[in-house]
């Protein structure tokens, strides 16, 4: 079978010597990156401060609407950011005085969200007089969509939830959540990170108020670049509290009076942005909407049922979906010694990693062989019944 995203290939480097099947960790980065990063240096040492003015000031919004092309945003609704913790920082500060809770006191999520912005969440809500209701997963895996929207109630001020859970890639029924949401008057924002990239995402058909996501990882644009999307009527009424000078009307007349937001989407920026990591991340946001996103979804179904089958095979316990529909760009596959067989797989050049409670997660992406999948599974086979995991039960590392 011919696979024309494969063609996409040379354009990264680390493909040449490693099976790289943790996209959904951080992507593979593409040989562009090299160029672009080498421009932000030559302009700064050619142009220094006047690089502001000759193009670094707009580059927040001007990265941010590759994004917007694909999640059918406007031009200039998308701005970039450090990270997905920030950003809900800088959201959550938009209901710091409670005129926009309406008297409400309540913020539902999943259990299964990632845990920093769970952490944020928690201290907010102890803070401001507020209650996280986190609704738990029965299995592991997923989130009951039924059970989740029961939770939205009258009380309920802001719904923070993942599109895809990122230990166990399920795709939650975002559209039965917002509208749920809409219909008792909360607003929804969708951590889209695990998504984009790799499924499509329009935001004007789903009614997304506030989406969030970054480029870490399907996007293939490295950290440091992350993205905000505010439906354009609630832009006008959210206000941030963590804010910065960036996004004044006036910002090089640096008052001292009360602060004067921009209404676009420079309303949401605070402190001077990372330019460098926005270099970086147009590269890869740049490929992945060339090689099209709708393509993409179609063959990472196809290798993530490869990958399940072949794990099926060989009596290996998936804690993924296996309806497409519920299915982001992940197989998590649980073995006894998880942590050990994934360091395992790592040191024979197949990089996975492994979450706790989950189990070794494999994400195949565009760039990915047929050929690489199977092989993975072999040589995790071969791991288990070989016990090579036990040579790295004494290894430690932060990162798995």
């Amino acid at each position: 079978m011919t696979d024309d995203l494969l063609t996409w290939r040379p354009e990264f480097p680390i493909l040449e010597r490693t099976t790289y099947l943790v996209s959904h960790s951080l992507g593979a980065m593409p040989r562009g990156v090299y160029d672009r990063l080498k421009e932000y240096a030559d302009i700064w040492s050619a142009r220094g401060v006047k690089a502001w003015a000759e193009g670094w000031w707009e580059m927040p919004v001007d990265a941010g609407n590759i994004i917007a092309d694909m999640i059918n945003a406007r031009t200039g609704e998308v701005s970039m950011h450090p990270n997905v913790t920030l950003m809900q920082a800088v959201i959550l500060s938009c209901f710091d005085d409670g005129s926009l809770r309406r008297g409400r006191r309540k913020i539902v999520c999943e259990e299964m969200n990632f845990p920093s912005v769970l952490y944020l969440l928690q201290d907010w809500a102890e803070t401001h007089g507020a209650h996280l209701d986190t609704v738990p997963s029965d299995d592991g895996i997923t989130v009951d969509t039924q059970r989740l929207c029961e939770a939205i109630d009258e009380d309920t001020f802001l719904v923070p939830i993942s599109h895809v859970l990122f230990k166990s890639a399920y795709i939650q029924d975002a559209s039965a959540i917002i509208e749920k949401a809409h219909r008792v008057g909360a607003i929804v924002v969708l951590d889209a990170y695990q998504s984009i990239g790799v499924l499509p995402v329009d935001v004007q058909e789903l009614g997304v108020d506030i989406l969030v996501g970054g480029s870490v990882k399907w996007l293939c644009g490295g950290p440091g670049a992350a993205f905000l999307y505010v439906r354009p009527d609630l832009r006008k009424r959210l206000r941030p509290r963590l804010t910065g000078w960036v996004a004044h009307r006036d910002p090089f007349g640096f008052n001292t009076g009360p602060m004067d937001q921009r209404e676009d989407g420079f309303r949401f920026l605070n402190g001077t942005p990372s330019i460098p990591s926005m270099y970086a991340a147009a590269e890869g946001a740049r490929i992945v909407r060339e090689a099209g996103v709708e393509r993409i979804r179609e063959k990472s179904l196809r290798q993530t049922s490869l990958l399940i089958a072949c794990a099926d095979s060989k009596g290996f316990a998936v804690r993924t979906p296996r309806e497409h529909l519920r299915r982001g760009g992940t197989v998590t596959i649980d073995v006894d010694h998880g942590l050990e067989v994934s360091r395992a797989l790592i040191d024979r050049g197949i990089v996975v990693d492994y979450r706790k409670g989950a189990g070794i997660r494999i994400a195949p992406h565009f760039y990915t062989t047929d050929a690489e999948v199977r092989a993975a599974v072999d040589a995790l086979e071969d791991i288990v019944e070989t016990r090579t995991w036990e040579r790295f039960v004494s290894s430690s590392g932060l990162v798995t």
